[in-house]
């Protein structure tokens, strides 16, 4: 665990304040859920909940039908990391740290879709490759993360079976959160 310098008191309530710095550099927004546990040496750990993680092996299988149907690598992310890849080249984005661009579009709450002309979005950050389709994933109106069908090297643009794919894949995802 990495020591940050910072100390802060508990409140006569039980709140404690995260400050910024780490709330900024972990992407953790107000409303987001944390998860809390000890350890056996005492201590106590707060840590990012994914509820799209809750289904990663679920999340699995999903994106390797969907990158089968479109030819396409097909990424499923949480808020903050790709929890599940298939297709060509799913080892370079698999538990990789979402883009600022994926964030955008998450929380536009819209489908992205690749056009000839226009913005790209680099859906992870350590990989140069760009997506074709990206859709969030809201369960109960809260965005959760996303389906990405990540954009072929020969630059062909989704049709709009792909992109209702992804859409379809989102919502059934945000779906089984919900249950």
């Amino acid at each position: 665990m990495k020591a940050t310098g910072i100390v802060r008191r508990i409140d006569d309530l039980g709140r404690v304040v995260i400050p910024k710095e780490i709330r900024r550099t972990m992407r953790i927004r107000e409303g987001d859920p944390l998860e809390i546990f000890t350890e056996k040496d005492g201590e106590v750990v707060f840590k990012k909940y994914s509820p799209v993680g809750e289904l990663s092996p679920f999340a699995v299988q999903y994106a390797d039908v969907l990158a089968r149907a479109c030819n396409m690598t097909v990424l499923v992310c949480d808020r903050d990391h790709v929890i599940a890849a298939a297709g060509a080249n799913r080892k370079e984005f698999y538990e990789q740290r979402v883009s600022s661009q994926l964030d955008e579009v998450m929380e536009g709450r819209q489908t992205y879709v690749a056009q000839a002309a226009g913005q790209r979005v680099q859906p992870v950050e350590a990989v140069n490759r760009y997506a074709a389709v990206a859709a969030p994933i809201l369960a109960a109106g809260d965005i959760t993360g996303a389906v990405c069908l990540i954009q072929p090297e020969t630059g062909s643009l989704p049709g709009e079976g792909d992109v209702r794919l992804a859409q379809v894949a989102a919502a059934f995802l945000g779906k089984q959160m919900e249950e």
